[in-house]
């Protein structure tokens, strides 16, 4: 039989492997935790940076790189394979309800039955439903089926949305993982049994319950428990919109635009945001009294520059006058940046800014008084300053925005009572189906992708590989805090997924398979090729206002 050499990246060694072997038998049972050094069970496998499960069948030389739940795909790999744990333990216990994963939440994943309160004694039985299962090791499998047998599989099985996006694909054929006798369709590979999934956990909270998972920090421990509630508020009511709309899946979504709905769509979406703006300034305006500053915070590419803007018009209707400080400009001297775990400046801790000329410039514009603002000269790495005064009049309300924003640790000599905190991000509750939520994180990388490719001559390539750094910032200095704000605003919009496959795919293809990047390019490619795009005339009829504008071009605010 011809063998097969494969390049093993994790301890250098090259393995033979019958053509047609599995990637599991050569693989290690465990790799080093990269944090701890403990050791970490391996779940999947990089085939020349492309993820692959390990009872992949190898017919070629390969670069082969195996990992473990510290990576992001081996993180997705696992997720994946633990809701499809939880929708087969519901089967066993509940075979009459319909199983839903509808957001992720800081806490873990948003779970319920649809139409149902769940009481927490079902919540205990599924939990350890659950357990028992992880105890028979039981394998999951993938086969090929024709695509209309594979529809009609998903509607036996109550899953409408899983057969409806499946539908309008178009696909002569498509892949079906099962567990136990049950099938399912994942847009990635699984675990090769349930043995893998030993830490989890279910949190009785809100109609449902919290799917959580094992930290990132210590494996062997689920993701601590977090406030989320005024997130949750938030999801919901976009989630009421998409039935409304009728539009709760991606495959409604694609057959509204393939019916030649799209510019009704955007209208319609574009009309319910400026309805949010507008909402957001009558609150503030209801408080005006006591309320002169609005800080506005929200991860990268969630459209804060736009939504201030967009607020800032919203105020002036209400009769208030917005001016704006820039919180950049309040960074300390590049000598006193506090520097990270590496060595390099920390540029997004709070100890970064010059917190006290902060605070100190508040208060006097509170008081009533005039300060000289500052400008920061990023080339040099200091502050100075240029005449530029300010001071506050009668109507006159203060704009900030900033990642720090909704930590009052940041300005905690101020009277907490004149400030209005936002927190705006794009939080889509559509979903792929009934068990695939939409991450609203790979939203915003492919916003990011396609503005700073545009704007900033970056390559996707390069957002890519930068991404994992901005998301350590976000969940140290950002997602701890979004309860903290009066209120949240949602920035996503139905439309704008299939507005970024525009854009965001063919910058994809440019990243070439040696690229450290490739894999998220290929997830990322598979997941937009699940959506149907919209097309130039289409796009034509996006306002020049709207928050996308940010990302493709042609604002006018």
């Amino acid at each position: 039989m011809e063998s097969i050499t494969i390049n093993c990246i994790n301890d250098g060694k090259s393995y033979e492997l019958p053509a047609g072997g599995r990637l599991r038998t050569i693989a290690p049972e465990t790799i080093p935790d990269p944090f701890t050094g403990a050791s970490c069970p391996v779940l999947a496998a990089l085939v020349d940076h492309e993820l692959r499960s390990l009872d992949d069948q190898i017919y070629h030389p390969h670069s082969v790189e195996f990992i473990c739940q510290h990576h992001p795909e081996g993180h997705r790999t696992y997720l994946r394979s633990l809701s499809f744990l939880a929708q087969r333990a519901v089967r066993n216990l509940f075979p009459d309800k319909i199983f839903k994963i509808n957001h992720s939440l800081p806490s873990g994943l948003y779970c319920k039955f649809r139409g149902e309160h769940m009481k927490d004694e079902d919540i205990l039985r599924l939990r350890e439903e659950m357990r028992r299962l992880v105890a028979l090791d039981l394998p999951f499998t993938e086969t090929i089926m024709l695509s209309d047998q594979a529809e009609e599989l998903f509607r036996s099985q109550k899953q409408p949305l899983k057969a409806a996006l499946q539908e309008s694909l178009g696909t002569y054929y498509c892949p079906v993982y099962w567990l136990d006798g049950v099938a399912d369709n994942f847009y990635g590979p699984l675990v090769p049994s349930t043995g893998y999934l030993k830490v989890f956990d279910l949190m009785p909270f809100h109609h449902g319950f919290c799917l959580q998972y094992p930290s990132y920090e210590d494996l062997s421990r689920t993701i601590p428990r977090q406030k989320q509630m005024k997130l949750t508020v938030t999801l919901k009511e976009y989630g009421y919109w998409c039935k409304a709309t009728g539009i709760v899946s991606v495959g409604a979504l694609n057959s509204r635009l393939m019916g030649g709905g799209a510019v009704s769509l955007i209208n319609l979406c574009e009309a319910r945001q400026e309805r949010g703006y507008a909402d957001l300034a009558d609150k503030i305006y209801a408080v005006r009294d006591r309320v002169k500053i609005v800080f506005l915070a929200g991860p990268s590419s969630s459209g804060k520059t736009s939504s201030s803007l967009r607020l800032a018009q919203q105020c002036m209707v209400k009769e208030m006058n917005p001016k704006v400080i820039e919180l950049d400009n309040y960074f300390v001297a590049r000598e006193r940046t506090p520097m990270d775990d590496n060595g390099n400046y920390d540029f997004e801790a709070l100890g970064a800014m010059d917190l006290e000329l902060l605070g100190n410039h508040l208060n006097t514009l509170l008081a009533g008084g005039e300060v000289e603002l500052p400008r920061y000269d990023f080339k040099q790495g200091r502050p100075f300053f240029e005449g530029k005064k300010m001071h506050l009049e009668e109507n006159d309300i203060l704009i900030m925005e900033g990642i720090h924003a909704l930590d009052p640790a940041m300005v905690p000599s101020v009277d907490q009572s004149r400030i209005f905190r936002i927190y705006a991000s794009a939080l889509t509750s559509l979903k792929l189906d009934e068990n695939c939520c939409i991450s609203t994180t790979d939203n915003r990388l492919l916003r990011r992708m396609v503005r700073d490719n545009r704007v900033r001559g970056i390559t996707p390539e390069d957002t890519i590989l930068r991404w994992a750094s901005v998301r350590r910032g976000e969940n140290h200095y950002i997602f701890p805090f979004q309860e903290n704000a009066d209120a949240q605003f949602n920035t996503a919009l139905l439309y704008e997924l299939p507005l970024l496959r525009y854009y965001a795919e063919p910058l994809l293809r440019r990243i070439r398979p040696s690229s450290p990047a490739y894999a998220e390019a290929v997830r990322l490619l598979k997941f937009l090729s699940y959506i149907a795009p919209l097309q130039p005339s289409e796009i034509a009829a996006i306002p020049p206002t709207s928050i996308l504008r940010e990302f493709i071009g042609g604002q006018t605010l």
